[in-house]
């Protein structure tokens, strides 16, 4: 079994950054692809952002150049760097991990964007 810790969501003004963390433990042998999703209620979860073991990085189209997903291999540990939030940039973010073939995914963080 991998546990997840998210942290890091919080309220900001539009314009703003705010640095997300998910920290994996656990059974934790061959950690793969790791990402962060998000939701609003209402809508189905989106993928934001993922990246491989090998670090190749994939954006969603409406995060491109604002958001930057990075990882920690020595810390079993990845972030996600928000800036110029938006408010449609409002939603629970969570993280994904694929761990020896299993996704196991985080309890969610709320981020809000005031306009």
């Amino acid at each position: 079994q991998v546990q997840l810790v998210e942290s890091g969501g919080g309220l900001v003004q539009a314009g703003g950054s705010l640095r997300l963390s998910c920290a994996a433990s656990g059974s934790i042998f061959g950690l793969g692809l790791m990402g962060w999703y998000r939701q609003v209620p209402g809508k189905q979860r989106e993928l934001v952002a993922s990246i491989g073991s090998g670090g190749h990085t994939g954006y969603a189209d409406s995060v491109k150049g604002r958001f930057t997903i990075s990882r920690d291999n020595a810390k079993n540990t990845v972030y996600l760097q928000m800036n110029s939030l938006k408010p449609e940039d409002t939603a629970v973010y969570f993280c994904k991990v694929i761990a020896a073939l299993n996704a196991y995914w985080g309890q969610g963080t709320q981020v809000t964007v005031s306009s």
